[in-house]
């Protein structure tokens, strides 16, 4: 029966169009679009992508909510950055009222029930990164859809098959494959081509990828989309599409595991409570375990607030390495304490507790580098391993504001580019699981992130909401880039804050990345770059220049304007109702 069931859900292959663009005309159309639009009382939608953008702006325009416009945003992301995001992963949802009323959903995907602290084990020994991500071991349950389900319920103002129209038309009529799509799929081939299906879609005969300008056509997703939008998100969890991912995963030519129909049918997003704290005066909210965004930022923010960083200005070194030093002290007690909330007593209100946050702090000197900094001992914390996992490149973050004030900001992630590499109804399936930390255990004392079944893998995703000292809504950010995200996001909040730079100007500041130990990385030709000698003086032994996976995207209130900015190292837009 279940054969019969599946073989019915055979859809059309690919179709795919090559066409010779000038040279000019090569990035997808921005119609008019910029990295920074104004957009007066009016709504907006900041994405990576403008043609994304623009479909939750459409929203916008036919009377819909944020959360209407950020689920039509990620719709059409599944579409046109399939190396990112989609629906064949999660991501985590934060919105805020013009009351500054906030709530926050948990889409993070989750193991398998058959899942175990062995899960990425061999031989005694943690598999490599690029042997755990192709195939079925690295899926995790996708979250996406009953997120955005639960929201719409909540939150939505037109119909639920509306918010699906964009996306099926890009998926029908094409899309033009972009630049970062193409290097996307030069750099990811090991799951870009991992499944016939996605072979066939973005691959010539010849194995290389489909070049800029291409005109990609995937009806098998269109009519993934179509059904979803006529029977809900019960059709993605239950029913032939669960069917498909579980044979699919079960099945994988590398790393089959064992996903059941009932692991999908069993899942449900989860309403968490928001985490907040502040920053000279300002109130910082974001996602909370299984996130590790919020509290990290919070934390890196607020081991800042004793020195001048305003008067130092975004062109000091001393600047930059505070900055790193409040990093490696956040990294160190993110890397120990957070996981699933639901499986480990995570010490959220410890960790970004003022009085140790201000202990915490005495460790960063303006003169001198720490010795590598260990996890402290927040209130309520309890005896944990430390545990790390692996950076990604594909993750996507999206904000929507509507014209009644109402606000989200949304991170979607699959993990790595192309996430596992399995495809199902023309999306790709994700690698969540890979975030998991590898080893369960150090020394008989167990590592907080390890390996369960149906627990939800620790994330950097840190969507984000700044309040300004009157309580007025100014700034909702958030970035991709796997552990560099809680990064990003607090140097953007440091622009906006102490070096009144607009969040367009504060977002395109280069990045610099000291997740713990002695090592700092820096944003591989930038201006950081120039400031190594000075970094090397202050006792910073290891900084390293690095291509980083960098990509955010921001609204900001400026007056009596909402004004929308994406990072300029990405395709992405902001786009006005």
């Amino acid at each position: 029966m279940a054969a019969l069931l599946l073989s019915g859900c055979m859809l059309p292959p690919p179709m795919v169009e090559t066409v010779r663009l000038p040279q000019d005309a090569t990035a997808p159309a921005r119609v008019g679009q910029a990295d920074s639009v104004v957009a007066g009382e009016k709504g907006l939608v900041s994405a990576a992508d403008p043609r994304a953008a623009d479909a939750g702006a459409q929203m916008l325009r036919l009377g819909g909510s944020a959360t209407d416009a950020a689920i039509a945003t990620m719709l059409a992301l599944t579409v046109v950055e399939p190396q990112s995001s989609g629906i064949g992963g999660g991501g985590f949802m934060v919105m805020a009222d013009p009351r500054g009323t906030i709530e926050t959903i948990d889409g993070r995907e989750t193991a398998p029930m058959a899942a175990n602290g062995d899960w990425f084990m061999a031989g005694g020994q943690p598999l490599p990164f690029a042997q755990a991500q192709p195939g079925g071991k690295s899926v995790g349950v996708p979250g996406s859809l009953r997120m955005v389900g639960r929201a719409h319920g909540e939150h939505g103002k037109l119909a639920w098959r509306t918010l699906f129209q964009p996306a099926i038309r890009l998926a029908r009529e094409g899309y033009r494959v972009s630049p970062r799509l193409h290097a996307a799929l030069d750099r990811g081939r090991a799951t870009g081509a991992f499944d016939a299906d996605g072979r066939a879609l973005f691959y010539d005969a010849g194995g290389a990828p489909l070049p800029v300008g291409t005109l990609i056509r995937n009806e098998a997703l269109a009519q993934s989309l179509e059904r979803l939008a006529a029977r809900g998100t019960d059709s993605f969890y239950v029913g032939p599409n669960a069917q498909m991912i579980a044979s699919k995963v079960g099945t994988a030519p590398h790393n089959p595991a064992p996903m059941s129909t009932g692991d999908l049918a069993s899942y449900d997003a989860k309403v968490r409570a928001p985490v907040c704290g502040s920053y000279r005066g300002y109130r910082i909210c974001g996602m909370g375990p299984p996130s590790s965004g919020a509290t990290t930022v919070i934390a890196v923010l607020r081991q800042l607030e004793g020195f001048d960083l305003a008067a130092l200005g975004p062109d000091s070194p001393i600047a930059w390495h505070l900055l790193a030093e409040s990093e490696r002290v956040a990294y160190a007690d993110r890397d120990r304490y957070l996981a699933d909330p639901d499986f480990i007593r995570v010490p959220t209100a410890g960790l970004i507790d003022p009085a140790y946050l201000a202990r915490r702090a005495r460790l960063i000197s303006a003169d001198r580098t720490m010795p590598a900094p260990v996890a402290g001992s927040p209130p309520g914390a309890q005896a944990r391993a430390d545990g790390v996992e692996a950076e990604e490149h594909g993750t996507s973050h999206f904000v929507a504001i509507d014209k009644w004030g109402d606000a989200v900001t949304y991170t979607s992630t699959i993990e790595s580019a192309f996430g596992s590499g399995i495809m199902v109804g023309g999306y790709f399936l994700n690698n969540e699981l890979t975030d998991f930390s590898f080893v369960p255990g150090k020394d008989g004392v167990p590592v907080a992130n390890r390996v369960d079944g149906g627990k939800r893998p620790r994330s950097s995703m840190s969507p984000t909401l700044v309040f300004a000292p009157d309580g007025s809504l100014r700034l909702v950010i958030g970035a991709a880039g796997g552990a560099t995200i809680p990064v990003q996001v607090a140097k953007a909040i440091i622009g906006v804050i102490d070096w009144h730079l607009s969040a367009r100007d504060a977002i395109a500041l280069p990045v610099l990345f000291a997740p713990g130990g002695d090592a700092v990385y820096i944003e591989q030709g930038s201006k950081l770059e120039a400031m190594i000698p000075a970094l090397v003086a202050l006792g910073h032994a290891q900084v390293t220049p690095r291509e980083l996976p960098l990509k955010a995207n921001a609204i900001e209130r400026v007056g009596a304007r909402w004004q929308g900015a994406a990072d300029p190292r990405s395709e992405g837009a902001a786009v006005a109702e």
